[in-house]
């Protein structure tokens, strides 16, 4: 406290401290992950091996499919080699928020998967329909007509054609099959009447099986697109692989790697 001179008197001043405010965090830097792969050297790619024509993984441990064909691609247009990291359907969340930079091989978009990740740009649309043995599409054209008592749905646990089953089949009975490279020949040896996964599947399946036969692939029960799924929040990574998708469906490249296996 201090008496200061105001006109012909004297007041009593009290001092006034100001407080000052802590500075504002710095802001987050943005995640890149274009820049930790350039650095690394490496796109860690993630894939089930298990879903042709998308993706393949053979008895050798060779990788093929379209999309590993189009993950490669984009390693190369980045100045990096590609590894591809085995996962399932089941773990593939978690596999790729670990272990991963981008994954690959039929990939439907769901809620689900969009809580946890972004996705790419749509590359197709899709849905899920039968598959079962030539003589047998008339029996199954409808839910109603697969959800029976006596019908066996063979499934590939973790995916959506898990799920779709699963949610649908009541009355049916629902057969796991752990190895979705062999679940077909489940239908063909008479172990399963049918399967109900992607449209897409199903077509190259019957091309690979005389035997099997999809059931209205052109009006499949459900609607779903197939992307690529990327790391949440990294717009600018996001924004790379669009950009090579619309330039790869555009100059034919994407037409290229998709031709030996679809025409």
């Amino acid at each position: 406290m201090r008496w200061v001179k105001f006109g012909i008197g004297l007041v009593m001043a009290t001092a006034v401290t100001v407080g000052c405010s802590a500075p504002p965090p710095a802001p987050q830097a943005a995640p890149n992950r274009l820049q930790d792969v350039e650095k690394r050297g490496e796109l860690r790619v993630c894939s089930t091996g298990d879903y042709r024509p998308f993706t393949y993984r053979d008895a050798a441990g060779e990788w093929s499919g379209i999309d590993i064909d189009v993950a490669r691609d984009m390693a190369a247009k980045l100045g990096v080699r590609a590894t591809i990291v085995p996962t399932t359907w089941k773990t593939l969340l978690d596999d790729f928020a670990q272990r991963c930079d981008i994954a690959v091989g039929g990939v439907s978009v769901t809620l689900e998967r969009a809580q946890r990740a972004f996705f790419s740009t749509s590359f197709g649309v899709d849905g899920k329909t039968p598959i079962t043995r030539c003589e047998n599409v008339s029996r199954f054209q409808t839910l109603e007509q697969i959800d029976q008592p006596g019908v066996r749905a063979v499934v590939n646990p973790g995916g959506t054609n898990e799920k779709f089953a699963k949610q649908n089949l009541k009355r049916a009975t629902i057969v796991d099959h752990p190895d979705n490279n062999t679940i077909f020949q489940q239908i063909i040896d008479g172990h399963a009447d049918l399967m109900m996964t992607d449209s897409s599947e199903t077509r190259w399946q019957a091309r690979q099986h005389p035997e099997l036969c999809p059931v209205h692939p052109d009006q499949p029960f459900t609607f779903a697109e197939k992307a690529y799924l990327l790391p949440q929040g990294d717009v600018a990574f996001q924004q790379w692989v669009d950009h090579y998708l619309d330039i790869a469906r555009n100059d034919g490249t994407y037409q290229r790697f998709a031709a030996p296996w679809i025409g």
